[in-house]
């Protein structure tokens, strides 16, 4: 199959190229830096912004996209760059008539209770709180929308060694809906690279279309 991956030298964008490249793949990975993409026979490097007049013809032919766009948690502006690009995205994908668009969010719109997101917690950090915000503002927008084939991913609260899990492929995972998987009495995890295999089985199955989902580890 082929397959284009927005954001493609990110952290869970560069695992995912290795996973879909590690089946078999076409990938097309779309980054500011080429020079980062992982490089296989498989895997095309594409300079793209994605905030350009031309990106949809560039998405024109695949059989999935994943938005793995992030504009950087360090970016003072990430709020508002997040969902300018997240929607240009959007809008792109509808455009090229894309089957299926899989955007990767985050674990702050998951709900912890009824009505109560993680984000909203009083332990949630405030560093990461406009970025998290964009996202969560970003899958809101999607929900009612039928003229985009689009999907959402949130990955659990603890996403590989920097949270605190850990960085092994096991090959294994569970899936959730619209509510934090747990652990016990814990937030559950899970490595980037069984996330990446998630979201390649997600992907070649179009399996979430219109509907947001979640993963942790098995």
């Amino acid at each position: 199959m082929k397959f284009a991956v927005i954001g493609a030298t990110g952290y869970v964008g560069s695992a995912v190229v290795k996973e879909l490249a590690g089946r078999g793949h076409e990938v097309t990975a779309f980054a500011r830096n080429t020079d980062k993409v992982w490089q296989n026979e498989n895997v095309k490097a594409v300079a793209a912004d994605v905030l350009s007049d031309g990106f949809a013809k560039e998405l024109q032919g695949f059989d999935a996209v994943i938005s793995a766009f992030n504009p950087g948690w360090s970016n003072p502006n990430i709020g508002a760059d997040y969902s300018r690009g997240a929607a240009a995205i959007v809008e792109a994908a509808k455009a090229a008539a894309v089957p299926y668009l899989l955007v990767v969010g985050g674990a702050g719109s998951l709900y912890v209770a009824p009505g109560l997101q993680v984000i909203d917690t009083p332990d949630f950090p405030r560093e990461i709180y406009d970025g998290a915000d964009a996202a969560r503002r970003h899958l809101a927008d999607l929900l009612p929308r039928r003229d985009v084939n689009w999907a959402f991913v949130s990955p659990p609260a603890r996403l590989g060694a920097d949270a605190g899990f850990s960085e092994e492929k096991t090959g294994r995972y569970r899936l959730g809906q619209d509510d934090l998987l747990l652990d016990g009495d814990g937030a559950a995890g899970i490595s980037v690279a069984d996330l990446a295999v998630a979201i390649a089985d997600d992907v070649e199955q179009k399996a979430h279309l219109h509907s947001r989902f979640t993963v942790a580890s098995a």
